[in-house]
């Protein structure tokens, strides 16, 4: 659908200015009615051309309690802009990975009818795992379309209204009767040649039923299989856009694959919402009423939960339970450092190799035949920032010996560190270690050291840099693909560190660059 750029422009700037008189406390009563007339007509101008204003105006005659979108609004504006730019060509593949509960499929439901308003000749195709999952989402559909009913939508699109309907096969026509329809549903591996038709969209909710199909291989490789030869095969035309909305289970799910194929493809975005800031620990969607999800229900779901489920479902990092080195639920942990002094400090620093790869150096304070991990920077930013921050690091902690893995530009690396040590008053014996042998081989054979002697801080204590460290180390798997390996190597590397003792005493030499 065309529009008159500065037409709606000028909508928006001139609904921003009465939204202003509207709230103001100076404003009589007469005219803040006259106030919110506007707004409501300039709100159904700037609609058929923006999702987010779409989303406000259906709505705009139910009670504020029953609302969906305005008391989300401000965790779920993010993706209406996303959706926004599916709609508009700047984008094919859009991922969004959410909690359960929090409206996701809701605001896909809006956007679909946004889109179908927009576009009544063209086919979306809605596909689940569950039929009967997929029902709810017709009947949700029909009720926005309901020209008697609570919601605005055919003010928005008088020319796209709702001309038939087919519970049967849950379908829904737009304007004209036509032989694929503008609204079909379909459940995954339900045989669909033929059938059914994505001119338009393919919306994927939740393909994976749950947490028996996410830790069977063998069934996520079959669901891909069905995404690619079945659904797929359905979208035809141009103007053809993907869009995937679900809660993550496995790294191999269908999500997951796709956001391994597309990485650096301009033309995919994957977008993670997790229940809480990562930092704060505060919860991402407290919404009003009593919505979503507060702080104490978060606290309370984490101790329920599986951490492994937690962490996929909740937080949207998916792991695999098959071959994971590390239970967090099983690692020795600590609130406080005990109160003597420690019998040694030590560190060491695996040295960022490529481009997403961390500067990963933990710190351990020993008590006899205890390690406790106390420190960690673990940081994939460019040397010249983490430099310093390594130096501070070992300062802080008062370590006394410190190893660097010299592959690479690790040998320089801990020249600087040593220089910025100095430079901080401090002192520590920084010494280099060539590696050798294979990495994964390492890993393994040190992790039984590590989980025996090695203490973790509690999650209460935790930074979140530490907390990434923990969710690196706690996601590694021996028998497939790890994003990221800096964790567990730099505590094998450690492990090896205080059984064989110190050698390799750093050298320094004059500076040639």
């Amino acid at each position: 659908m065309a529009r008159a750029y500065g037409d709606v422009e000028v909508c928006k700037e001139i609904l921003k200015g009465v939204s202003k008189v509207v709230t103001s406390p100076y404003v009589d009563m007469e005219e803040r009615y006259k106030g919110h007339d506007l707004m409501k007509k300039l709100t159904l101008m700037l609609a058929p051309h923006y999702f987010h204003y779409y989303c406000l105006y259906i709505e705009w005659n139910r009670e504020p309690k029953r609302r969906f979108y305005q008391p989300r609004m401000k965790q779920l504006y993010p993706l209406t802009q996303a959706l926004q730019d599916l709609e508009e060509d700047k984008l094919d593949l859009l991922c969004i990975s959410m909690p359960p509960g929090v409206g996701k499929t809701t605001l896909a439901l809006f956007y679909l009818t946004w889109v179908g308003g927009r576009n009544p000749d063209m086919q979306i195709l809605e596909c689940s795992h569950n039929t009967d999952f997929l029902r709810g989402c017709y009947d949700e559909i029909n009720r926005i379309l309901d020209p008697d009913g609570e919601y605005l939508y055919n003010d928005v699109f008088p020319n796209s209204p709702r001309c038939g309907t087919n519970a049967k096969d849950l379908r829904i026509d737009l304007k004209t009767d036509k032989r694929f329809q503008t609204f079909e549903f379909t459940s995954v591996g339900s045989g669909n040649a033929g059938k059914v038709r994505a001119t338009k969209l393919l919306y994927c909710d939740d393909l994976v039923d749950g947490r028996e199909t996410a830790a069977n291989p063998v069934q996520l490789e079959k669901l891909w299989g069905l995404y690619t030869t079945d659904l797929r095969q359905r979208a035809i035309g141009d103007s053809y856009k993907e869009l995937h909305i679900a809660t993550r289970w496995s790294v191999h799910d269908v999500i997951g694959r796709l956001e391994r194929q597309n990485s650096g493809n301009p033309r995919a975005r994957i977008i993670n919402m997790p229940v809480k800031d990562e930092e704060t620990g505060k919860s991402n969607f407290d919404y009003p009423y009593g919505l979503g999800y507060n702080d104490e229900m978060i606290r309370q779901q984490e101790q329920l939960m599986d951490s492994i489920d937690f962490g996929a479902i909740m937080m949207g990092r998916p792991m695999e339970r098959e071959g994971l080195l590390y239970d967090k639920d099983s690692l020795q942990r600590f609130i406080e450092l005990p109160q003597d002094e420690p019998d040694a400090v030590w560190a060491v620093c695996d040295t960022k190799d490529k481009g997403d790869d961390f500067f990963c150096m933990p710190v351990l304070y020993q008590y006899n035949e205890n390690f406790f991990l106390a420190d960690v920077i673990y940081d994939n930013a460019l040397p010249d920032v983490v430099i310093p921050r390594l130096a501070k690091c070992l300062v802080r902690n008062n370590v006394k010996q410190c190893r660097f893995e010299s592959n690479s530009a690790g040998g320089r690396i801990a020249v600087e560190v040593d220089e910025f040590v100095k430079s901080y008053g401090g002192f520590t014996n920084i010494t280099t270690k060539y590696t050798t042998g294979n990495k994964e081989t390492k890993i393994l054979v040190n992790a039984d050291f590590v989980k025996k002697n090695v203490y973790f801080l509690d999650d209460s204590k935790q930074s979140k840099e530490y907390r990434t460290f923990m969710n690196d180390l706690c996601s590694y798997t021996h028998v497939g693909k790890n994003r990221h390996d800096d964790a567990p190597d730099a505590m094998a590397m450690i492990a090896d560190f205080v059984t064989s003792g110190v050698t390799n005493k750093l050298e320094l030499r004059k500076r040639f660059f």
